[in-house]
């Protein structure tokens, strides 16, 4: 028979950005009945977050303090023509432990996990078998929305986290490795050392499209080209795996225009939204985590739970960040557009001549006049003529 559960507030979806606002509501306002839905058996699903420092604001750590599996000082960087150390704090979040904060800070009952939803409205939400959770406000953190409505190209990878045989020589995060072979559009490789015999590397493509050229389920076809590039990445480098410890893959968008307003509207034009179905994320890297806690931040001041006032809320914050990014759709565009696909490197490797202070910021979103001016000069990557087309819209 059909239940129906009452509360303050719905979250549906328990990935980074539903895990992050049931967490920072239960630990800043314990009031609240808020109840976190997710068709999977977990929060956060497989995967592993990083961010530097300076992505999330002092004032807002004490959200993601508790999730921190690793962190590390500084990080490399390495092209053909430039290799640094960066002087700036680099972490790591592994969806276990979230999932295990997560689970610990709120009651049993509040975290539905295996929970298929039907739909969601302002102010309610149908699950599979027709329970239905009322509520006096629902925030949506399903996923992305309509991605058809957005210019985008794609960050697709492939990670694997290895167990060594013998200690590898990784003293810290080899943020990007652009001296591989360039492939599918600009190639780099990933590196985290997580202990001295544990190590995950990462083949990271910025590319047109999200497939991942992996061989399906059943083909018949043995090699995995993604794998192999791994497996010959750790062996050049003298690391020899005993184990694979976990693998997680995926493809990030990386977006170059698009009618925010109409992306919104394909979630549930008036279902308040979070994460990647609010159009949360970097332009360029295609990282949604600095939102994600941002917009927990933001609902932990929140006063007014009811649909109508959340979706004002978080429509407004969503709105407003995608108008203020426009500068980084730019550059996108000059990335995809302004240069041969294998010749994209360069404009990563110039980009990272400049200040880490002025990197730091761009990373975090937070790119300020004169720091578009400072990446804008100097001796451009590309022809002056191409990228003016490409801004324009002009297709390679």
């Amino acid at each position: 028979m059909a239940s129906t559960i009452k509360c303050d507030l719905a979250i549906v979806g328990a990935g980074l950005a539903g895990g992050l606002m049931a967490l920072a509501l239960r630990l800043k306002r314990p009031d609240l009945d808020v109840r976190l839905i997710e068709g999977s058996n977990c929060v956060g699903g497989n995967h592993l977050w990083s961010f530097f420092s300076r992505d999330i604001a002092r004032a807002d750590r004490w959200i993601v303090e508790p999730l921190v599996s690793h962190g590390w000082a500084d990080y490399d960087i390495k092209f053909p023509a430039r290799q640094r150390t960066l002087n700036s704090p680099y972490y790591s979040i592994e969806s276990e432990q979230l999932d295990r904060v997560v689970r610990a800070a709120m009651p049993a009952h509040a975290v539905m996990l295996g929970c298929r939803v039907m739909g969601a409205s302002p102010t309610a939400v149908v699950l599979a078998g027709g329970d239905r959770v009322e509520a006096k406000g629902v925030i949506d953190a399903r996923g992305s929305g309509d991605l058809s409505t957005l210019e985008l190209g794609w960050q697709k990878f492939v990670g694997r986290e290895f167990e060594l045989a013998a200690p590898h020589d990784v003293a810290r995060p080899l943020v990007m490795d652009a001296t591989v072979e360039q492939a599918d559009g600009y190639r780099f490789v990933y590196v985290l050392p997580f202990s001295p015999t544990r190590l995950f590397i990462e083949d990271t493509y910025y590319s047109d499209t999200p497939d991942l050229g992996r061989p399906a389920a059943g083909s018949g076809q043995n090699s995995d080209p993604i794998v192999t590039r791994i497996d010959n990445y750790a062996t050049a480098h003298g690391w020899a795996p005993t184990a694979m410890l976990r693998e997680e893959s995926g493809a990030l968008p990386v977006a170059l225009g698009g009618d925010f307003d109409e992306y919104w509207k394909s979630g549930g034009n008036k279902v308040a939204k979070a994460g990647m179905r609010a159009g949360l994320f970097h332009p360029t890297t295609g990282y949604s985590l600095p939102d994600a806690v941002r917009t927990a931040a933001l609902l932990a001041r929140a006063t007014d739970f009811s649909g109508a006032a959340l979706h004002e809320l978080l429509h407004g914050f969503a709105r407003s960040t995608w108008r203020g990014r426009g500068f980084y759709r730019i550059l996108d565009k000059m990335l995809y557009r302004a240069g041969e696909p294998e010749e994209r490197y360069r404009i990563l490797e110039h980009f990272y001549r400049l200040n880490p202070a002025l990197i730091g910021r761009f990373y975090a979103g937070q790119t300020t006049m004169l720091d578009k001016a400072r990446i804008l000069s100097g001796k451009p990557p590309v022809k002056i003529g191409a990228a003016w087309k490409a801004i324009r819209g002009g297709k390679r």
